[in-house]
């Protein structure tokens, strides 16, 4: 029998006292390496030739897999170079990388070597800026100097009710950063123009249009035709939308080859005049993060791509549709063969874009033609105005629902136009009508209400007509806050 001392202290490696015992030092009982100290942290135990030799057997295996395993983590120290992602990151895109068409591994470190530039943060941007971001694009870029309004919250989900009043391209590198840590967010809280585009757009391999005017389309497009940039564009209006990809690896048709001459001023609606649902304009947006992908993803080629555009409609029954589109066409100003729009008549403003595009001149009325808020409220205040005036609200019939002055009568622009200058169509609505009347004409931002005004004039013959100048919502902010204002 024999006495082997072992040690209470059990969560040592080969250096512990214990792995240093010789078989000879255990079969012996002796440890004269050790003092009181030592002795005084074991007891002892007795065990018999056999079980000694077990033990000692046992510590030589533990010795040897200790060593196997520092051996192991060494080579996986030297090994690094070998994930090109963090282990965070795999955990955060795994789900995504194991999709085969994204390209696993590869796929992924594409994504996060690239760099995208989103110009808009709005209801196009709100969905496409965190889809890019979620899925690991490296870099992106916001171009965007609007600042956060309550009525843009049902729609640009990308920001909140804390925010309003702050920059949108602050409010959406906040949110982006708590998504997604790992992408950098590059914000230009800045108005996008002809003379800061090149400098803003140089660097980055593709851009997203999300804006909504066709002014900023054309020059979106025209810069990234001469820097060699993809676009993916958008838009979105009411319960529709429509998207496509310009200047495909600088090959594919740009703006202009699809729209040579822009649409008259007045025929454009904006998101604020003719209004939009969220989730349908949430649709279109994250269609331009799906395309995004496709691009950095090398899903589309030279070989394969095809020159499309893609229509959504959210009502009554959705519906996607998708048109072949043609190509370059040789004529183009800024693709085509004897091209004229390059960077330098950009930048030297040659390329006049408001002249280009046109702007909405609503001054077809004479100042004495115009009641500011305050005579107007005058006016309305006074005696017997019901008496006296007409009061005729020319706003759509949904919007005049939502609010409006108990004393007006609704007449939409469309309908008035479509009289045609017929007198008695007019009485039909207002019985009590006649040339000698006095009109008074409100509509949501003073704008329909001057075309009204010209209406009532020179087609119905009316002479004492007068439309309100900034409309029903100028009258909200300076005189009556108590009014719904949508």
């Amino acid at each position: 029998m024999y006495t082997l001392y072992i040690s209470l202290i059990t969560n040592r490696c080969d250096d512990s006292p214990m792995m240093k015992y010789s078989s000879d030092a255990i079969m012996s009982g002796k440890s004269k390496e050790h003092g009181a100290r030592t002795r005084s942290r074991m007891r002892p135990i007795i065990m018999s030739n056999n079980q000694l030799e077990v033990v000692a057997s046992e510590l030589e295996a533990l010795r040897l897999e200790n060593a196997r395993l520092r051996e192991q983590l060494a080579s996986r120290k030297d090994n690094k170079q070998d994930y090109p992602l963090s282990l965070e990151e795999y955990q955060r895109y795994g789900r995504q990388m194991i999709v085969e068409e994204t390209g696993g591994v590869v796929g992924q470190v594409k994504l996060k070597n690239t760099k995208v530039l989103v110009v808009g943060a709005g209801g196009l941007g709100s969905p496409a800026l965190p889809y890019l971001a979620g899925s690991g694009v490296g870099q992106i870029g916001i171009v965007d100097n609007d600042v956060v309004e309550t009525s843009n919250l049902h729609r640009q989900v990308l920001h909140d009710s804390s925010r309003v009043g702050m920059l949108k391209c602050e409010s959406a590198r906040q949110s982006i950063t708590k998504l997604n840590p790992h992408v950098s967010i590059v914000t230009y809280p800045v108005r996008l123009n002809s003379t800061n585009a090149f400098a803003i757009f140089e660097g980055y391999d593709y851009v997203l249009d999300c804006t909504d005017s066709p002014l900023t389309r054309y020059l979106v497009s025209d810069v990234a035709v001469n820097l060699g940039i993809t676009v993916v564009s958008a838009s979105g209006l009411g319960t529709e939308g429509q998207l496509t990809i310009l200047n495909f690896n600088g090959v594919g048709p740009c703006y202009r080859c699809f729209y040579p001459t822009p649409p008259p001023p007045n025929a454009v609606t904006s998101c604020q005049e003719g209004g939009v649902i969220g989730p349908c304009i949430g649709v279109v947006g994250t269609m331009m993060a799906v395309e995004t992908l496709k691009l950095i993803l090398g899903v589309y080629t030279n070989e394969n791509f095809k020159p499309f555009l893609v229509l959504y409609s959210g009502f009554p029954q959705q519906s996607l549709r998708t048109f072949k589109m043609r190509g370059r066409k040789e004529s183009c100003l800024c693709c085509g063969k004897n091209r004229t729009i390059t960077k330098e008549a950009i930048e030297m403003g040659e390329i006049n874009y408001e002249l280009f595009c046109g702007s909405r001149n609503y001054n077809v009325c004479e100042p004495d033609e115009r009641l500011s808020v305050d005579a107007f409220q005058d006016l309305y205040k006074g005696e017997d105005f019901s008496a006296k005036h007409i009061f005729l609200d020319v706003r759509p019939s949904h919007h005049y629902d939502i609010s409006h002055f108990p004393e007006t009568v609704n007449i939409p622009i469309k309908r008035l136009r479509d009289m045609n200058g017929d007198l008695k169509k007019l009485q039909e609505k207002l019985p009590t009508v006649g040339k000698d009347s006095s009109i008074v004409v409100l509509c949501r931002y003073g704008n329909d209400s001057q075309v009204a005004t010209r209406l009532l004039k020179d087609e119905f013959g009316f002479v004492n007509v007068r439309d309100v100048r900034g409309g029903y919502f100028k009258y909200i902010d300076d005189i009556d806050r108590t009014i719904p204002k949508y």
